[in-house]
């Protein structure tokens, strides 16, 4: 029994790395974006963006997870097959 949750877990990995994949790859286009847009705001007010920083920072924390789930790390399902997870690291001054 354990053998064919194992198999069906499998095999939900492709409608989530079709899905979950195209959901990130869009969006992570919008976060290098803003991280252009970031550089230039830290060189003309020479200070970062928060709001950019945290923005970009729950990307990299949902690509995470969906990189553990797609190499068979972990079990738990990525955005949006689920809640988004809470942020692993905070903003820095």
């Amino acid at each position: 029994m354990k053998k064919q949750s194992e198999v069906l877990e499998a095999l939900m990995r492709i409608p989530v790395f079709i899905v979950s994949g195209i959901v990130l790859n869009v969006w992570r286009l919008l976060v290098m974006a803003l991280a252009v847009v970031n550089f230039f705001i830290v060189l003309i007010v020479g200070k970062r963006n928060k709001e950019i920083a945290e923005f970009s920072e729950i990307w990299n924390t949902q690509a995470y997870l969906f990189l553990r789930y797609m190499t068979f790390n972990s079990n738990d399902r990525p955005f949006p097959f689920k809640k988004m997870s809470k942020n692993l690291s905070d903003f820095e001054k």
